[in-house]
């Protein structure tokens, strides 16, 4: 059955850098100190894409970025010539910087202690972490991040400090059938003791030129539509199902438990999947032929609860309507 609506957020996307220390197999973002294009965006870059975003009337700043990039040889002199001693200490002031432009921080750091995500909370509407899954693939060797007890301990402990939070699956990476249901119903765990998952993102894996998956096949649409149903029936009403419309077609996957289709942007690319565009906000509706309602990258269920600091309290009040989703603009 179809839900009355689908929401989705206006954001912009900001690839901190794409320095990172795992090497995913199916990862076509991550790059080596000493690659042409590693990088670390630097204030003014940030800067010109959160003035752009604000004119286009979007209300997230999604920061994304490798994981622990201080670990990889290289990476800390490129950091301490901007004038920080690390990551963190470097996206909390851009997301300050963020909120006095007018959006919404929304950050994906990966895998953090639980002081790091206490020191991100005053300055984030909500944060994010791929689960991926919790079985073992070959797509993960070697990557001291991808532990699936590690990351859903990331979760809890954001969840103990009452932060909104965006988890997912990565679906065709060489996971089997049960380790989806078994990831699924790790969420569901999380989210009925913590009570922080507002949304599931079920993500379908894209090859990547160059990448050692560049040869696998993506998953074809009756997995993802049998993916989503089983999670719609395991995860609680409260959890967002989420999928990205520039990845897959969501048409039949709003009528068998998807109902958000993520954040959209007007003036930035996926850099996650810089070969799929995302669609026209304007033709959103004819992919999913269901009303459609823009929201913050906090949920509103989280908004009317009041799980914001009194840092971005101003910016929500501003941003959002009475019932938690973006006000009309």
């Amino acid at each position: 059955m179809a839900p009355p609506f689908v929401t989705f957020s206006r954001n912009v996307f900001i690839p901190l850098t794409n320095v990172c220390r795992n090497k995913c197999g199916y990862c076509g973002f991550r790059r080596d100190m000493g690659h042409p294009e590693a990088k670390l965006l630097s204030p003014v870059e940030v800067t010109d894409i959160l003035e752009r975003g604000a004119r286009a009337g979007c209300s997230e700043a999604l920061f994304t970025f490798g994981e622990r990039p201080e670990e990889v040889s290289g990476f800390m002199p490129l950091l301490k010539a901007s004038g920080y001693g690390s990551i963190i200490d470097y996206l909390i002031e851009l997301c300050k910087l963020s909120i006095d432009i007018g959006l919404l921080p929304h950050s994906n750091p990966g895998i953090l202690e639980k002081d790091e995500l206490e020191e991100l909370k005053p300055y984030n509407a909500s944060m994010g972490l791929m689960l991926e899954t919790v079985g073992t693939v070959d797509a993960h060797e070697g990557c001291a991040g991808k532990v699936p007890e590690s990351r859903i301990e990331t979760i809890m402990d954001a969840g103990e400090l009452g932060i909104p939070f965006t988890t997912g699956l990565l679906v065709g990476i060489g996971e089997t059938w049960d380790d989806r249901v078994r990831s699924i119903r790790a969420i569901r765990d999380v989210h009925e003791e913590s009570g922080n998952v507002q949304e599931v993102i079920i993500q379908n894996f894209i090859p990547k030129p160059g990448s050692k998956m560049a040869s696998w096949h993506a998953p074809g649409i009756g997995e993802i539509i049998k993916t989503v149903s089983m999670a719609r029936q395991n995860l609680p009403e409260d959890v967002a199902i989420q999928v990205s419309p520039n990845l897959v077609n969501p048409k039949e996957l709003v009528h068998c438990g998807a109902s958000d289709l993520g954040g959209i942007s007007p003036e930035t690319i996926d850099h996650i999947n810089p070969e799929s565009p995302w669609p026209d906000i304007r033709k959103l509706h004819d992919m999913v032929c269901i009303p459609l309602r823009e929201r913050l990258p906090i949920y509103p269920q989280y908004v009317k609860k009041k799980w914001y600091s009194k840092e971005i309290e101003p910016l929500i009040r501003k941003l959002s309507d009475a019932e938690g989703f973006r006000k009309t603009y």
